[in-house]
């Protein structure tokens, strides 16, 4: 700068009149005070125009000099991203440089008075390329990233998702209560957050991965409807959809049916769209079984948004004389399929890199038929007689031109690589419509599944979750037979809440925990507290937690949970803006009775 200025001058004395996007013609005439950033600089023939920029949108402001004197003098060196206070008149912007795509675009500030707040260093990225720099550095200066409109409509939408959560839920009772995050480290699934405790050395504090225990302890207390927008942590590998502390939309009720959970939950997802980007959606959501979805889909998180439904081909197909299809089949493996319309065009290149793609997913391979013209086009027709094929045909509803996928495995190896399979050819053939945005309740899943290295069973959820009451008799003869009363919220093929009935019976609760293969000592040393208040009292319960980020990050249309959190971790759980985790000096480790080994 040319002129000096004192500490004193780089800071606010009067409030700002309006913000960046607030003013129109209606205001032509006033004195008014803004503040911003820089957003872009023109020197037009000695009158220069800024675009300021704040949190709402863009203002023109104009230094000429011979209405605003020496501060068209300080005008001449401001750079992108200094902070101003002007104060000036409001004025017509003149017929030819009217800008309509701005709410501000007919009028401009004829700036008397500028202060200089701050200067700004040169940019490690200009905000406006921000999309074609690496998101590493966009995360290592993620102040700057917030100073993007992009980024910052993104964290208002998430505001006001919070926000009409809220009322939604205060409207409906409920009472928002903050459980601890330094608790008990109890197995849910994924490896805890530890966190050494200093006062009881040798112990150690776990960071929640949800507030299970707590909000069922909360209705034991008579509570009756909780809720919580809390964050969670689990110690997890990280992929786009996955962050190691993320923000659940946290509920739980008493005396309550899964009915009145769904009626609930809907509520608040409808209101969070509403609020979040204007839309309406349409109540009540669909459900399907556990055992439909696999059966159709082979998961249990299917995108509705396209068909492509799979099909068992087992009983047409299993006296072929393929003999690694017989073979399989006679370990118990089955054949399943799907069909994809006008497929028959793939090239045999296109067919190779598809029974690659499968590969990934446990197939051992990708048998395949074209129906053209009347004809079977396949390397393995040969080995089926045509009753089979047409049958396959019909099954399918292949029709001129289609072609029919089929993977014959293990049970879960065929699921787990034609969803896979189905998902990629939605993708590749543009069969996926963006703009909609498709619920689905999923209920019924089994409540246990087998660990065949441990050689026992495991919760399918967790091990609070409630059998459905026809099937509690089958604990004893037939667990694996059992079904939960649970249920997940999957939007656009992506769970995005799980949750259930409880359990609220404590010699149930004991049973589960026995069959989970804990013995007397594990449970009173994990759940002991939680079992004592089952003895005393305890209502009927259940509830759900929808994750707020996956949520925001469908609900926008972005492909990485990382661009709604404000300050995300990379997918190696670390922050680039703050250096962390770092590591602590033999002091604190000392004093936490902890030794770092090599």
């Amino acid at each position: 700068m040319s002129m000096e200025l004192s500490f004193k001058d780089f800071f606010v004395h009067s409030l700002r009149s309006h913000h960046c996007n607030q003013l129109t013609k209606a205001d032509v005439g006033k004195r008014v005070t803004l503040m911003g950033w820089v957003h872009n600089r023109r020197d037009h023939g000695g009158v220069i125009f800024i675009d300021l920029r704040d949190r709402e949108g863009l203002t023109q402001i104009v230094f000429n000099p011979e209405i605003c004197g020496t501060s068209h003098t300080m005008a001449e060196h401001f750079r992108a991203e200094f902070v101003l206070h002007v104060e000036g008149e409001v004025s017509a912007r003149p017929d030819y440089s009217i800008n309509p795509n701005l709410p501000t675009g007919e009028i401009e500030v004829m700036v008397d008075t500028v202060k200089l707040l701050n200067n700004c260093n040169p940019l490690p990225f200009q905000l406006d390329e921000a999309d074609s720099v690496s998101e590493e550095l966009r995360l290592t200066y993620r102040y700057l990233d917030f100073r993007r409109p992009q980024m910052s409509s993104i964290l208002q939408a998430r505001h006001r998702v919070a926000f009409a959560v809220r009322q939604y839920l205060n409207s409906e009772g409920f009472l928002e209560v903050e459980t601890p995050i330094l608790t008990k480290s109890t197995p849910e699934g994924a490896r805890d957050y530890l966190v050494p405790s200093r006062v009881n050395p040798g112990n150690f504090f776990a960071l929640p991965q949800s507030p299970q225990i707590m909000k069922q302890l909360l209705m034991v207390g008579g509570i009756d409807k909780y809720f919580q927008i809390c964050k969670c942590f689990r110690d997890e590998d990280l992929r786009a959809d996955r962050q190691p502390e993320f923000t659940q939309i946290d509920m739980e009720m008493s005396y309550v049916t899964q009915e009145e959970v769904f009626r609930i939950t809907e509520g608040v997802i409808r209101n969070a769209f509403k609020a979040g980007i204007n839309h309406d959606l349409r109540l009540p959501f669909p459900r399907m079984t556990h055992k439909e979805s696999m059966d159709l889909y082979g998961c249990d998180k299917p995108d509705l948004r396209f068909g492509l439904e799979l099909f068992n081909a087992t009983e047409i197909l299993k006296d072929s004389n393929f003999k690694i299809f017989n073979t399989t089949l006679e370990q118990g493996g089955v054949i399943k399929g799907l069909m994809y319309p006008g497929g028959a065009s793939f090239s045999r290149k296109d067919l190779d890199d598809l029974t690659s793609y499968v590969g990934n997913y446990g197939a051992k391979g990708l048998a395949w038929f074209k129906f053209v013209d009347g004809s079977v086009q396949s390397p393995i027709a040969k080995f089926f007689n045509e009753d089979s094929i047409a049958k396959l045909q019909s099954l399918s509803g292949a029709k001129n031109n289609d072609i029919v996928f089929m993977v014959c495995d293990t049970q879960n190896v065929v699921n787990q690589s034609l969803s896979a399979l189905r998902n990629h050819l939605a993708r590749i053939g543009k069969m996926i419509d963006d703009s909609v945005f498709s619920f689905l309740w999923i209920i019924d899943f089994p409540l246990f599944k087998y660990n065949d290295e441990e050689q026992r069973l495991e919760s399918e959820h967790h091990p609070f979750t409630a059998p459905v009451v026809e099937d509690i008799d089958l604990l004893d003869s037939n667990p694996l037979a059992v079904r939960s009363s649970s249920y997940d919220l999957v939007l656009n093929g992506v769970e995005v809440g799980s949750g259930s009935i409880r359990i609220h019976n404590y010699a149930l609760q004991k049973k589960i925990f026995e069959l989970l293969s804990l013995d007397e000592y594990a449970i009173n040393e994990q759940f002991g507290f939680f079992l004592d208040a089952l003895k005393m009292g305890a209502p009927p319960h259940g509830g759900i937690a929808p994750g707020l980020d996956r949520i925001l990050m469908l609900m926008l249309g972005l492909s990485s949970i990382r661009d709604v959190i404000a300050f995300p971790k990379t997918q190696k759980a670390s922050c680039l803006l703050t250096k962390s985790p770092s590591a602590v000096s033999d002091r604190q480790l000392k004093e936490l009775h902890l030794r770092i080994t090599k």
